[in-house]
């Protein structure tokens, strides 16, 4: 499961390991961080976090009760023109709370230190670098900007949060783009708020706790949980080809409540199960009331579903509508804005309202559907079974013993093809009476890209012309259809010469208007880049300018899983007319390579007559993620790609 390669479930324990903590304190830079130049773990780094500190201790009033406070302090050391932009820090807080005061972000202790003829300088932030603003209607964001920022300095600042969110507490980062030569975080929290805790990511801190007794306004004394974890030398997540959401697997400690235990009062579990969570849903955002009311469409069904009967084509037909009615205001959730029946009206809304109107519909035509809370991409990979978890909403179909997914939002989107920030793990399908089940939101289905040349070699120019064909289906027509719309107009052309390296593309038409159907692009072209002569005889790559130029994955070692987003199957058919006066001298060897656990192949087979070369290749990605064991293997397999491509077709004269 993804769940593993991301990080484990930790209940909290307590040893005594020894934790060599450093002696980190605000104000207290030295030349020696000053003078330093690069980073001695990562000299190519940008900038490094000499050290981070986080705190989380409870206070206590009467009017309020508990309050959660979390404090951090950071210094950072700018070696590189491109590190100047942490210079800016941003901290986002939620507003948007029923029940709870707002959170509230505040920021001291900011400076910044430069070594100016061997003293060191300091610039203190002022209120013109300090920043609040307004996101959203749940979210606002504090800022600083720190003065006097250049190559070589030092930044220091601090920030505190308060929050009466106890249920959820932030979580605490440990890696970032940049290296991190020490970190520690500390919670204090009172024996009444038992947490779980999650360690993300694959750096593994220390960890120590003890328990200590408290005196304060509330009731009697009580005792304290205590824990400690810290880090050294964290190495920095870089960005690598074929990442679904780099944030997925930043180290990072997070805590969830798990049980309140008052003295004298009936214990609270916190700890939801994924069905609780699918009871409260249903509850709390009132989907029974969205999908109850459809007296406001009936009659619009009733027209586009005159004659229909085949369940499928009752699907198929609301689906079409809703889609071609709705436009999505660019808003995720699975919470309603202004509700189902004023986004029908409006014929807008976020997609909860847009998928809602879509199940209702589905609903009052007999067809069993029901919705399925997603996390996208950008969102993360769900843990915690908890209302944050989600943030997206799409239905699920049963007909005839088969699962279809919908997602009316895009434009370009048809039943079983999702947008691309959906596929993310899996999702939640919730039904009324209490009940879910995970659904599988990442396809098995190959999507196809099917490639075929038909070119005439012609020596006297040194040049190939011809025609390319080029047919996507599913989720590669989607990625075509987002780009590019379904009208055909100059940028494909442009597209497809930047694609393949430098080739002229002549006349150029799409088929590309059916969203069930896969886009269909026919071009002729010319190229002077195909081929070498070479004392007479003429060399020629066989995959011609579809061969890889190079390996995707470069890297000697990978932090993160392999995300090629969904099953890829990639079919090459190149016709090559041998010119007059030239004959096959050697043709590369027909082979098939195919990855230890068979999640990954290629074959290319080449054979020749008297007047035509044809070559045939299929490459297959059956899998859309693979885990960093897997990274040797993938990379291997690309090289030998490579390998094989770089082999030639070799022409002679007769």
């Amino acid at each position: 499961m993804i769940s593993r390669s991301l990080a484990f479930l930790l209940f909290l324990i307590f040893s005594f390991t020894e934790i060599n903590a450093q002696n980190f304190e605000l104000g207290k830079v030295t030349i020696q961080e000053l003078q330093e130049k690069e980073n001695p773990k990562d000299t190519f780094a940008p900038a490094a976090i000499f050290a981070k500190k986080g705190k989380t201790f409870f206070t206590y009033n009467e009017q309020s009760g508990f309050l959660a406070n979390h404090v951090y302090e950071f210094r950072i050391k700018i070696y590189k023109k491109e590190g100047l932009s942490w210079a800016t820090q941003k901290v986002s807080y939620y507003v948007g709370y029923e029940n709870l005061r707002d959170d509230k972000v505040s920021f001291s202790d900011a400076a910044t230190y430069n070594l100016e003829n061997g003293e060191i300088v300091k610039t203190k932030l002022n209120s013109d670098g300090n920043f609040k603003e307004k996101v959203n209607k749940y979210w606002n964001t504090a800022s600083i900007t720190l003065p006097n920022v250049k190559e070589g300095s030092v930044i220091e600042f601090k920030y505190t949060l308060k929050s009466e969110n106890l249920v959820r507490l932030p979580d605490f980062e440990f890696q970032y783009e940049i290296p991190v030569n020490y970190f520690e975080y500390k919670s204090e929290i009172p024996e009444f708020f038992i947490y779980k805790t999650l360690l993300v990511g694959t750096f593994k801190p220390e960890m120590s706790g003890d328990v200590g007794q408290i005196k304060q306004v509330y009731a009697s004394n009580y005792k304290q949980i205590n824990s400690l974890y810290t880090g050294k030398d964290v190495p920095s997540l870089k960005e690598e080809s074929f990442v679904n959401n780099i944030d997925n697997y930043k180290g990072s400690i997070q805590n969830e409540l798990e049980l309140k235990r008052f003295p004298d009062k009936p214990v609270v579990n916190y700890t939801k199960t994924w069905e609780g969570l699918a009871a409260s849903t249903y509850k709390d955002a009132n989907l029974v009331k969205e999908l109850s009311d459809k007296g406001y469409f009936e009659e619009d069904l009733k027209k586009i579903l005159s004659n229909i009967n085949s369940p499928k084509q009752r699907m198929d037909t609301i689906f079409k509508f809703v889609q071609n009615r709705m436009n999505w205001n660019k808003k995720k959730g699975y919470y309603v804005d202004k509700g189902v029946k004023k986004a029908y009206e409006e014929k807008t809304g976020n997609t909860a309202e847009i998928n809602l109107l879509l199940i209702s519909m589905l609903k009052t035509a007999k067809i069993q559907v029901h919705p399925v809370l997603v996390s996208t991409v950008e969102n993360g990979v769900p843990v915690f079974p908890n209302r944050t978890v989600f943030n997206y909403l799409i239905a699920a179909v049963e007909i005839d013993g088969e699962q279809i997914l919908l997602d009316a939002t895009s434009k370009f989107t048809v039943p079983n093809i999702l947008p691309l920030n959906v596929l993310n793990w899996k999702g939640r399908l919730i039904k009324e009476n209490g009940t879910s089940e995970e659904v599988e939101l990442i396809p098995t289905k190959f999507s196809v890209n099917n490639n075929t040349i038909s070119a005439s070699i012609i020596p006297e120019s040194a040049k190939l012309e011809g025609t390319l064909s080029l047919q996507k289906s599913d989720y590669n027509a989607l990625v075509f259809r987002e780009k590019f719309g379904i009208k055909t107009n100059e940028n494909n052309i442009e597209k497809i010469e930047n694609q393949f390296g430098g080739i002229e593309i002549g006349e150029y038409k799409a088929e590309n208007q059916n969203l069930s159907k896969p886009v269909f692009e026919k071009a002729t072209f010319t190229t002077d880049k195909a081929y070498d002569i070479i004392g007479g005889k003429i060399f020629v790559n066989p995959m011609l300018f579809f061969a890889y130029k190079s390996n995707p994955f470069k890297l000697e070692k990978r932090q993160m899983p392999i995300y090629f987003g969904y099953p890829e199957q990639q079919k090459f058919n190149v016709f090559l007319q041998i010119p007059s006066g030239y004959k096959v001298e050697s043709l590369p060897s027909p082979i098939r390579i195919v990855m230890e656990d068979k999640a990954a192949s290629y074959t290319m087979n080449i054979m020749s007559d008297e007047n035509q070369i044809q070559i045939k290749v299929t490459q297959e990605v059956s899998k859309a993620i693979f885990a960093v064991d897997d990274y040797d293997m993938i990379r291997d397999f690309f090289q030998k790609i490579i390998e094989i491509q770089s082999d030639k077709i070799i022409l002679k004269k007769t």
